[in-house]
């Protein structure tokens, strides 16, 4: 035998030696209403949808229309070698792919390679971001979850198998113009780093259908409770009690909301690492600062990130229970740990919900490296560095939402990371990050993966940007101005304190739409804010135009996507538009049907694209044919449990519509029992093709936060 002969037994025994090819036979079984699950090799005992103990909308799932298995199952391949578990799921030509984590820049993910990875967000989606979600929605209409606690990698159409069913053709670049730099793939192809991992199928009769799915097997949305979505102010991180009692008064003064206070890092005695322990210079009676500010109608939310100081007292007694390294020299509690999770129960609900904190902005559980433990760390529970840090997120998201819940009252609260399975929480991811465009096409991701994001506003350096970002802020999750650093306020812009009054004020004006929205979230598993590319009747998709080929910026003439990534739905029937700094108009694409402007009711178009020029005090805002607002008078903060409300019933367009309003004590989990309202808004045209408007009545008993007094306002004339 000649040298190459020998050379080729050599490596082929070594390979089998080291890592065997195990081909899997991966076997589905329909586990709930259009949902399939396989496990291939040995999943690990550890994942995503544990660490959030999920518990499925079973009954909301079975209201789905029926589903079949979206994929040819003779076409998804899975092996385990050297350890690692390789997985192949088929795509057509037309397809195109959304999700796949909590992306800034990109709306379509298909070409593109990803290592989904906590961590904060670094500038550009590769994967490392605060919730990598490893959940990929088709426009075919359904979705795939890998639920591992890994760095999970996505080749998400960009690897050619030479074994391919559909293989691209062959090009000579010398010759023919239409050569490619990354030819077609006819494959998503991932590759999780352990013996095996469970994978779910999610199918659907559109993209949403899919989501709608996913967001109900993971336990339906998050229902915030009202005060969650008025206006909520963080202020800067050495104010003490008194310097916060003022700025309350300040908010009152300005006529401005004001639901909730974001108390930063100063009330720790210490922090960076931090004692959980109220700092007694700056917050010597923390009872009666709680107790005070809710008898302004305000409650507060505390900072923390979950290191703990030597010098607190929950030090010695969960040092045991934490991980090898620190962080900031604070020691990492292991959560998964009902002994740790125990003793911090007992701490946190002595010292912050037993006088009254309402909620926790739980930060720096996501990176960057040099901040949290390394993947070397270890944790008594046995689990590894890696493994925690794709689950911290959610297994802190998951103990804290559960003290909350046994005391009945529902929180709203931030968080830096979160995972899949994370519908159910009562969580706002934010971050660092401040790029204004980018925050809005993070919103419109947050829609596919089943997280929330809010587009947060701290500081500007100019009254335009500034206005610009209150605007989007108030059309989002959570209307938040974040001021720890800069202490700015609502009007720290004189010029433009009135437009930024108006749109906070319409916002809270919004809240029996907005709340009604999340109830969709709960119940049927749409989010509250939703992507264009999961709107029925949106039929503008993302168009590739050939790069130029440059010798030094683009040599091999990689083709540029353009996306729809500025605009995007509130709920069924209001369409967002922001505007940015710099910009007097802007282009909106329109759905099927003919769209109407919000604050006039004028029509402005139909399955289109249009230019509009909103001038600086108002956002574009658009509501589609035969569209129910439901609306409230204006007033600085949400209606308390106890509190009846007039109702404006806004319609627009010509078309007879309907909504369906929710309702609740908007504090507690009592609806969960059945303690709330739905009721029907109809609007239809009598004998002489004239709109008229009937509301039903709720049901005795129920609560029920409106007066029957109902004002109607037929928007287009």
């Amino acid at each position: 035998m000649n040298f190459i002969g020998r050379f080729a037994v050599v490596f082929a025994l070594n390979f089998f030696l080291s890592g065997e090819a195990i081909c899997q036979d991966v076997r589905w079984n329909e586990i709930e209403n259009g949902i399939w699950k396989a496990s291939v090799g040995e999943p690990e005992d550890i994942s995503l949808l544990k660490a959030a103990d999920i518990q499925p909308k079973k009954e909301a799932l079975q209201r789905l229309p029926k589903a079949d298995f979206p994929l040819l199952k003779s076409d998804i391949k899975a092996e385990v070698i050297d350890g690692k578990t390789y997985l192949r799921f088929p795509l057509s030509r037309e397809e195109q792919l959304f999700g796949l984590g909590l992306n800034f820049k990109t709306v379509h993910q298909r070409g593109r390679i990803m290592q989904l990875h906590v961590d904060h967000y670094g500038g550009k989606d590769d994967g490392r971001t605060h919730a990598p979600v490893p959940f990929y929605v088709s426009s075919k209409g359904y979705g795939v979850l890998i639920d591992a606690a890994r760095y999970v990698t996505v080749y998400a159409g960009t690897g050619v198998r030479v074994d391919a069913k559909d293989k691209p053709i062959v090009r000579d670049r010398n010759t023919d113009k239409n050569w490619n730099s990354r030819p077609y793939s006819d494959a998503v192809e991932i590759l999780v780093p352990t013996t095996g991992t469970d994978i779910y199928v999610y199918g659907g009769n559109s993209p949403m259908e899919a989501v709608q799915r996913y967001n109900l097997y993971n336990g339906g949305g998050y229902i915030p409770p009202k005060w969650g979505l008025g206006f909520t102010q963080r202020v800067p991180t050495l104010y003490s009690q008194d310097d916060i009692i003022k700025e309350a008064e300040e908010f009152e003064l300005h006529d401005f909301p004001l639901d909730f206070i974001g108390v930063e890092p100063g009330w720790h005695s210490m922090s960076y690492p931090c004692t959980f322990e109220w700092d007694t210079t700056r917050f010597p009676q923390p009872e009666k600062f709680n107790s005070d500010l809710m008898a302004m109608g305000i409650r507060t939310n505390l900072w923390l990130n979950p290191y703990i100081s030597p010098v607190g007292s929950l030090y010695p007694k969960i040092k045991p229970l934490s991980g090898s390294h620190t962080v900031w020299n604070g020691i990492v509690p292991d959560l998964m740990l009902p002994e740790a999770r125990k003793i911090l129960k007992t701490h946190f609900l002595e010292n912050h919900l037993n006088i009254g904190v309402s909620g926790y902005k739980i930060d720096e559980v996501d990176g960057y490296d040099f901040w949290v433990w390394p993947d070397v760390a270890k944790f008594p529970s046995g689990y590894s560095g890696e493994q925690m840090r794709q689950v911290y997120g959610l297994l802190i998201q998951d103990m804290t939402a559960k003290w909350f819940r046994e005391k009945n009252q529902r929180t709203y609260g931030l968080v830096r990371a979160s995972n899949a399975g994370a519908s159910s929480m009562p969580y706002v991811i934010y971050n660092d990050y401040y790029s204004h465009k980018d925050f809005i096409t993070a919103l419109i991701n947050s829609s596919f993966i089943g997280v929330l994001w809010t587009p947060e506003v701290r500081a500007s350096k100019t009254a335009e940007e500034w206005l610009r970002r209150m605007q989007s802020v108030c059309f989002s999750p959570m209307a938040m101005l974040n001021a720890w650093a800069d202490g700015t306020k609502p009007w720290t812009f004189p010029e433009v304190e009135t437009a930024v009054r108006d749109v906070a004020n319409l916002r809270m004006q919004l809240l029996p739409y907005i709340y009604s929205t999340f109830s969709q979230y709960r119940f049927e598993g749409l989010p509250p804010f939703r992507a264009m590319n999961l709107v029925d009747g949106f039929s503008f998709d993302a168009t590739v135009t050939e790069g130029a080929l440059d010798s030094t910026d683009n040599p091999y003439k990689v083709a540029v996507k353009s996306e729809i990534k500025d605009q995007y739905m509130m709920g069924d029937n209001i369409l967002v538009a922001p505007m940015f700094a710099g910009e007097n108009e802007r282009k909106v694409i329109l759905p099927a049907g003919k769209w109407y402007d919000f604050y006039d009711g004028t029509y402005v178009g139909e399955n289109e694209i249009i230019s509009v020029t909103p001038g600086l005090e108002k956002i574009p805002l658009f509501v589609k044919d035969g569209g129910i607002i439901p609306m409230r008078p204006v007033q600085r903060q949400a209606p308390r449990p106890d509190e009846k409300v007039d109702l404006i019933l806004r319609h627009y367009g010509e078309s007879e519509g309907s909504f369906v309003l929710y309702d609740d004590d908007g504090v507690s989990f009592d609806f969960e029992k059945g303690a709330y309202s739905k009721v029907d808004i109809i609007v239809k045209k009598d004998k002489k093709g004239s709109l008229k408007g009937t509301i039903s009545k709720p049901e005795k008993g129920k609560p029920f936060g409106y007066n029957k007094k109902v004002n109607w306002e037929f928007m287009t004339k």
